[in-house]
């Protein structure tokens, strides 16, 4: 097969990444100044994520395949790309003083950064399961490595190895189902499997297996057990990454992979997706209630998020798969995936603030820490208040016009008993978010660090909460972009 330039822009954005991982690598071996590795990995975000709007612009509405199928050029896959590539930006970010701080400023710290989100961009666009595996790998891998970064903390290496041995079972459920897919249909093209499929115990357990290993990813019950140790033990710009890029990738290949390629069989999922969906909401949301760690309480929260954006993946599979309810659905986990971003990773940036700065102390994660942070430094308390209330749903944020619109799509699919337990989830969440904010503006401070005022951090901080609120505010642009891409998806 001869390789064209339509091939090659396919796999810009990732072979960016990729390559620019590389080199750094290379380059932090000759620099004095350690700390210009960051920069320069910053900046392959920047290159990167301009490649993806050139193509964006170049491509219109338009879907083309690179590599004979595997490899699709659309704004769906776009849309997941920028967004981790995003998250990847905000990390470094947030990256930069922190790893110094800690002692574990390793170059090679950035390198698997970059490489990891070359796994959410080809992972958002591989039209084939054998590349849904490569790409998954291609985003695990690294993230195994980063959440033990800390060692020896014995914390960060325990995080490590649980998070690598789940995600090894996982991804062998994930290569099984693809086995038993290929076995029933005769191929892993998601293009042929969609027009080929015929309902049979094989397929269905194939199926079945691959829910169990994208399920792992984006950390939905019942495979969600790993998620709140990770988090506590990870470095926590690193917990802050993972929270929102596995999110991205698994999403991205489960509504391609479910509403696309098993459209057809959506009397068998869409049901078991919503109690999935319904268990996940309840268990993330009562469980968080319970934490004395906001770590903890993050990675429960995170659990419930999933649950919600995965209402808007049930939704997508109602109806026929080019009819608006479906791409309601899918629309409405996009917009929400982003406004999710955004906020936890700007949640994650002032956790960051609160780290000590020197190395040897310990990172205090308890809600103690956030005790009267509104005397020591008020904008990082105003901050932290703000994502809270918009990862509650209050109007005015992100996280509101996303919970709306993805209730509005299940309403629409006739799952209003799954949007009546995320109205109820959203009441519940109430609870845990306003405890971080009655701690820092209605307690006395209990110690008397100063969070953290680093440049870098803060406009991260200032980056996401502006962010956050636009999404509130001024969603139509946004809501504009996730139709086009919906529609060149479904199209």
């Amino acid at each position: 097969m001869e390789v064209t330039t339509l091939d090659y822009l396919s796999i810009l954005p990732m072979t960016l990444l990729a390559v620019w991982a590389m080199a750094l690598m290379l380059i932090e071996l000759v620099l004095k100044r350690k700390a210009l590795v960051g920069w320069l990995a910053l900046i392959g975000f920047v290159v990167a994520g301009a490649a993806s709007v050139w193509l964006w612009a170049q491509n219109g509405g338009a879907t083309r395949y690179g590599f004979g199928g595997m490899v699709a050029l659309d704004p769906y896959a776009l849309f997941f790309g920028l967004v981790g590539i995003l998250a990847g930006a905000l990390a470094v970010l947030q990256s930069f003083h922190y790893i110094r701080d800690r002692g574990i400023g390793r170059g090679e710290y950035y390198a698997l950064l970059m490489i990891s989100v070359s796994g959410i961009v080809l992972m958002a666009s591989a039209n084939n399961l054998i590349l849904v595996f490569i790409a998954l790998e291609l985003l695990s891998i690294p993230l195994y490595v980063l959440a033990g970064f800390a060692w020896p903390d014995t914390q960060s290496e325990e995080a490590a190895m649980k998070y690598f041995l789940l995600g090894a079972f996982a991804s062998g459920f994930l290569l099984f189902g693809i086995a038993l897919v290929y076995g029933a249909t005769g191929t892993t093209d998601l293009a042929a499997l969609s027009q080929n499929l015929t309902r049979s115990p094989l397929l269905l357990i194939g199926a079945g297996l691959l829910l169990v290993g994208l399920g792992f990813k984006v950390a939905v019950v019942p495979f969600h057990m790993w998620t709140p140790d990770v988090y506590e033990g990870a470095p926590t710009p690193v917990t802050g990454f993972m929270s929102v890029g596995a999110k991205v990738a698994g999403f991205a290949a489960l509504v391609r992979i479910f509403a696309l390629a098993f459209g057809s069989l959506q009397a068998d999922w869409v049901q078991v997706v919503a109690i999935i969906a319904a268990l996940t909401m309840l268990l993330g949301n009562v469980v968080a209630i319970m934490q004395n760690n906001v770590k903890r309480m993050l990675g429960y929260s995170s659990i419930a998020h999933a649950g919600y954006i995965l209402m808007g993946v049930a939704a997508a599979g109602t109806g026929d798969p080019a009819a608006r309810d479906a791409q309601r659905g899918v629309a409405g986990a996009m917009f929400y995936l982003l406004a999710y971003a955004f906020t936890n990773l700007g949640a994650f940036a002032v956790m960051v603030m609160l780290a000590p700065t020197d190395g040897k102390a310990v990172e205090d994660q308890s809600f103690s820490a956030y005790r009267g942070l509104a005397r020591r430094n008020l904008p990082a308390a105003v901050a932290m208040a703000f994502f809270m209330l918009s990862l509650t749903g209050i109007p005015l944020t992100g996280g509101f016009v996303g919970k709306y619109y993805l209730f509005w799509a299940a309403i629409e699919a006739d799952l209003s008993g799954l949007a009546l337990i995320g109205v109820l989830t959203t009441v519940v969440s109430a609870f845990y978010y306003l405890r971080v904010v009655i701690e820092m503006f209605m307690r006395e401070p209990s110690q008397e660090v100063e969070p953290a005022r680093y440049r870098t951090l803060t406009f991260s901080v200032a980056l996401t909460m502006a962010a956050t609120f636009i999404l509130g505010v001024l969603p139509s642009s946004l809501l504009s972009l996730v139709q086009q891409a919906t529609q060149a998806l479904f199209g």
